[in-house]
């Protein structure tokens, strides 16, 4: 093989389109742009979206809903799955290590569902009211 033989994939390098060349080529006269208007002038080209200046359709739409970006890093915990960790001071890593939380989760909130069978003991978790009095009240104790 020599470099003054090497040549391209054949049906790799397309034939470049010859407009104006006359009607018999298809694209003569106009060279496929049609008639007149702004598309068929030079440097005739609008933004993507533009409507010839009615209102464009993303505008014309109600803007919808809300996506948090720290919603993936907070999960929720129930009383019930506490005790569910097997350990004395239940923390984010216990929680992650038990499978209760995804493990990308920064903070933990706990909710009120079901109920606390014993005391335990927790750090670094945020309660919700009427889980934080329903922990105090069977005998948990929240660290800071």
């Amino acid at each position: 093989m020599h470099l003054n033989t090497l040549k391209p994939a054949l049906g790799s390098r397309k034939k470049m389109k010859r407009v104006g060349r006359g009607i018999g080529s298809t694209d003569g006269k106009t060279c496929g742009r049609g008639h007149k208007g702004q598309k068929a002038r030079a440097g005739g080209f609008h933004k993507v979206g533009f409507e010839g200046g009615q209102m464009p359709l993303q505008r014309r739409l109600p803007k919808v809903g809300f996506t948090s970006r720290i919603k993936p890093f907070v999960a929720e915990v129930g009383l019930d799955s506490l005790t569910k960790a097997r350990v004395n001071n239940v923390d984010i890593n216990a929680l992650k290590a038990a499978n209760l939380i995804p493990s990308n989760s920064k903070r933990v909130k706990v909710i009120k569902r079901g109920s606390l069978s014993h005391a335990i003991s927790v750090s670094g978790l945020i309660f919700t009211k009427g889980a934080q009095a329903e922990f105090i009240a069977a005998g948990g104790k929240i660290e800071a």
